[in-house]
């Protein structure tokens, strides 16, 4: 077993769904190794976090998934601990539809809504929250937050990594390595963060391994569609119209998306009497805007990616705009906020799961960008956790720490 403090037996990248649901998975398993998540953001959730506020303790917005669903069967391992200890519980909501004229219909057939939906409990973010007390359980596993991993540096062949940050600094020695998403592996950490190189990559060629090599290389050709958000915080007396819709999670049809630039619409109630409505952009809008970062988004305040007020402001007044003409609901008084999903979804075929652990180079992957079913949703960051859990297990047993 790792013993110095600046090591652990394995480091995690990322505290999304799937980060945390590799550290419950692993824990519930047996696995009694050393481990830690280094997460970019302030807390945990990825695209299943709740948007929070520092000054304001009764501030909490869902700003990136509204709920996640289960499509198929057996269900993951890890929803029965999380659903018996209140973390997540079946979604209540209604659930409706907005064609190309602005006429409401039924729920459409949507691969993110189809089959069991879920939520987290009371908010969005407490799915992770509740895996990372599973993790927690028997051992400490730490998280780490607001920590960009900058470069991955290979110990020899099969002797481990270092992580390093921003200025090169080291943060961690690790005998095992997971990913959890795809920025380190990506080209777009060059298009749009101006990186000179992927760190991935540059890690890949400097151990010559094989299969990851191939990894790598599928990770860097995987493209995804991006999301523009727009969060809408309105106050009790404003928010009159929008509690009397007759849905919590509206999807626009394809005529509806072309014509507004919105993919879908979902509302929630907050602390205070106040009320929050995310507005999803369409990934045409999303494409539009690649380069327009929200002020207070991780990109903006870890990743060095300079945010434009004037670029903000216009695309948060298009998507306001967008919402009210779609509705004919007004947003006067609204406060306004916005995040940019730069890699939202995921675009097949994905990473096959032969190449989730390369086991000589002591790296692993695991996330919605992983094939199998679930691909590109919640369900998917969640079995591929479950099952890179399983191959580390088998590889690394708790008796041999």
């Amino acid at each position: 077993m790792v013993t110095s403090p600046d090591a652990v037996d394995l480091a995690v990248i990322g505290a999304g769904t799937a980060g945390c649901a590799l550290a419950a998975s692993l824990r519930l398993g047996g696995w009694s190794g050393s481990l830690t998540l280094l997460e970019i953001g302030r807390g945990p959730g990825g695209r299943t976090a709740t948007r929070r506020s520092r000054r304001d303790p009764g501030f909490a917005l869902n700003h990136g998934a509204p709920l996640f669903n289960i499509s198929g069967k057996p269900e993951p391992k890890l929803l029965t601990p999380l659903h018996k200890a209140g973390w997540i519980s079946p979604f209540s909501g209604a659930i409706c539809s907005l064609d190309g004229e602005g006429r409401l219909g039924g729920a459409l057939s949507d691969p993110l809504s189809s089959g069991a939906t879920w939520q987290g409990t009371p908010q969005m973010d407490h799915l992770c929250r509740g895996l990372l007390n599973l993790a927690q359980r028997n051992q400490p596993t730490p998280l780490r937050t607001n920590t960009l991993v900058r470069q991955l540096e290979p110990i020899g062949h099969g002797e481990g990594w270092i992580l390093r940050g921003s200025d090169g600094q080291a943060l961690l020695r690790c005998r095992w390595l997971v990913l959890s998403g795809t920025l380190l592996a990506s080209p777009r950490c060059q298009s749009v963060f101006g990186w000179p190189e992927v760190p991935l990559q540059q890690a890949a060629a400097r151990l010559g391994d094989p299969q990851l090599l191939q990894a790598t290389a599928t990770l860097g050709d995987i493209t995804s569609t991006a999301s523009s958000n727009l969060l809408l915080t309105l106050s009790e007396a404003s928010a009159g119209a929008w509690r009397q819709q007759p849905w919590q999670l509206l999807q626009f049809s394809v005529a509806a998306q072309q014509r507004w630039g919105i993919r879908r619409v979902s509302q929630q109630a907050m602390a205070s009497g106040r009320w929050g409505v995310v507005v999803e952009s369409s990934p045409a809008f999303a494409a539009q805007h690649m380069q327009v970062f929200g002020s207070r988004s991780s990109a903006a305040q870890l990743l060095g990616a300079g945010p434009d007020p004037l670029a903000e402001a216009q695309v948060m007044q298009a998507l306001d705009q967008a919402v009210q003409d779609a509705l004919q609901i007004n947003t006067a008084g609204a406060e306004r906020q916005l995040m940019r999903w730069g890699a939202a979804f995921p675009q097949t075929p994905g990473l096959s799961t032969e190449l989730s652990l390369c086991a000589s180079s002591r790296i692993g992957f695991c996330g919605d960008a992983i094939a199998g079913l679930g691909f590109g949703r919640v369900e998917g960051a969640l079995r591929s956790a479950e099952a890179l859990a399983d191959q580390i297990q088998e590889l690394s047993p708790p008796s041999s720490h």
